[in-house]
């Protein structure tokens, strides 16, 4: 325990005026401990780094072998005259006609094949993301107010959902489906046929009208939402409800959380890759009422606290004539995967409670097995963006701590520790790879962490926390939020990187990293051109 001493935070929380016992009246206080994210820059594994430089070089060959073929060229090139390069070229040909056919034709046929083997560019035409009517809007105080009022809940846990919304950094703007607060159940097919036809529709027509794209113009579908998976899947709900042509290539991804949306993105892209002149629309959501714990396990009580309803929609093309009414385009989708460890799995897992209400436990280890698949993930991202002044310095302090450190025993504790802050890995400033951030915006203390670590301005986290204030978590669908609420400021610009990153159960941390292609003005479809004069409001 005390080797985790490190990675915990204390919080003194104000619980108000005590209503009963010997202290009423008297104001009381809880001290609360927290599991903090683990400072992932300490212990980066070089194994990730050499994954990261992997993917460059074979991504960079060809870019490479170019400049040094026309360098040796032009020099050789370049020490004769034009007529002296003029009578060469005509005895060449005169004597070996044979060999100059053939290198010319060696020639051709190599840059044919470098072409047609180059991937396709994947361009992003626009995307969607659905604002519910306003009759779904909840306050903190109308959501407590609604749960005791459905009758689920006994007063302890009524107490622990205040405690936990007031503190989550979610605003008093959220939706939520009105099923959820009934004295019936509302984890029926019914109710979550309804609310996905809400949400997938609403964000599918806005996206069609602001693209001018025919539903049946579209030959690639992915869809995903985790805990929601009905028969006929949900892609086949919207291929029936827009008459999509018949061999469109549909997909259903289901339990992949938080972070499945850049997992639909990934597997649109190799369908798009594979199948040229197409369209692609990815769809990304979840469903709140579907997933409603009525139970009295606190671990399965925070999921209530946190999601709320959102949807996102968004069209991909491969054709090189949309480059010009593109806005982005994809550069880099890095994936990580930590299944494979026991604790990574089961740390948000959906189960039964001892009441046999069904639910989504969240382990406590969360914000540290989070850390790890987050330090996994950017260690692999980063030779992939970095300026190679920072891919140096950080190659540089990482090689030097594995040849260096590590040792046990010997020195003193105070030699250890001056060795051991010499010896600091540098951390990458990716703020020089990317002009903005959309971070899955799950909670405040995940984006206080994550901030923290990777030294984040509060400009950088702005339209992840906004986002958490006005729309709450709406799971894979949160970075889009936040994408919108970065258009509708007008912050864009030509050229611009940005990188949203996404994790979920699994666990799973995923990485997406686009290009704009023009200066981004403020769109005309955006579900935050209602509030947006009220934004950033303080936290």
């Amino acid at each position: 325990m005390a080797g985790e001493q490190h990675l915990l935070s204390t919080e003194i929380v104000n619980r108000g005026i005590e209503s009963s016992g010997p202290d009423a009246g008297s104001p009381a206080f809880s001290v609360r401990v927290r599991r903090r994210l683990p400072d992932f820059v300490q212990s980066v594994n070089l194994k990730y780094v050499k994954l990261g430089y992997h993917y460059l070089i074979n991504h960079a060959v060809y870019l490479a072998t170019v400049p040094v073929l026309v360098l040796v060229f032009s020099a050789q090139m370049g020490s004769l005259s034009r007529e002296e390069l003029w009578n060469r070229l005509c005895d060449t040909a005169q004597y070996d006609l044979a060999t100059v056919l053939a290198s010319f034709g060696v020639f051709v046929f190599t840059l044919s094949v470098y072409f047609m083997s180059r991937p396709r560019p994947i361009y992003l035409i626009d995307f969607a993301c659905y604002k519910p009517s306003d009759d779904l809007k909840v306050t903190k105080e109308q959501f407590i107010a609604l749960a005791r009022q459905s009758g689920k809940f006994d007063d302890e846990s009524l107490r622990f959902q205040k405690r936990i919304v007031e503190s989550s950094g979610i605003g008093d703007e959220t939706y939520v489906p009105k099923s959820i607060m009934s004295k019936d159940n509302c984890s029926t097919m019914k109710e979550g046929r309804e609310e996905a036809s809400t949400v997938i529709f609403g964000a599918l027509d806005e996206l069609f009208e602001k693209t001018r794209i025919r539903p049946k113009d579209v030959g690639i579908l992915v869809v995903n939402c985790s805990i929601f998976n009905p028969t006929p899947s949900l892609s086949a709900m919207i291929i029936n409800h827009y008459k999509m042509r018949g061999n469109i290539l549909s997909f259903n991804l289901g339990g992949m959380g938080c972070s499945a949306g850049i997992i639909a993105l990934d597997l649109a892209r190799d369908m798009l890759q594979a199948n040229p002149n197409n369209f692609a629309v990815v769809v990304s959501t979840e469903m709140v009422g579907y997933n409603w714990y009525p139970g009295r396990d606190r671990s399965m009580l925070i999921p209530n606290c946190f999601f709320r309803m959102g949807c996102s929609a968004v069209l991909l093309s491969n054709r090189r004539r949309d480059f010009r009414r593109a806005k982005y385009r994809l550069e880099h989708v890095v994936r990580t995967h930590k299944g494979a460890d026991d604790r990574s799995f089961r740390c948000v897992y959906q189960e039964e409670d001892e009441q046999r209400f069904k639910g989504l436990k969240v382990s406590r280890e969360l914000m540290e097995i989070g850390g790890d698949a987050l330090k996994t993930n950017i260690t692999t991202l980063g030779p992939l963006v970095l300026p190679v002044s920072e891919q140096l310095l950080f190659f540089v302090t990482i090689i030097r701590k594995h040849l260096l450190g590590g040792g046990k025993g010997g020195p003193s504790n105070s030699s250890s520790s001056s060795r051991k802050s010499n010896s600091r890995p540098y951390i990458p400033d990716y703020k020089l790879a990317f002009e903005h951030f959309c971070v899955h915006a799950a909670s405040r203390n995940v984006l206080d962490e994550l901030q923290r670590n990777l030294e984040l301005s509060d400009e950088n986290m702005e339209a992840s926390r906004m986002t958490l204030h006005r729309f709450g978590n709406t799971s894979s669908s949160s970075i889009w939020y936040e994408l919108a609420y970065l258009e509708a400021k007008e912050r864009i610009c030509t050229g611009d990187r940005i990188w949203q990153l996404a994790f979920g159960s699994g666990f799973k941390c995923n990485s997406a990293v686009w290009r704009s292609m023009r200066r981004i003005k403020k769109p005309t479809a955006n579900p935050w051109l209602h509030c947006l004069e009220r934004y950033p409001v303080p936290l």
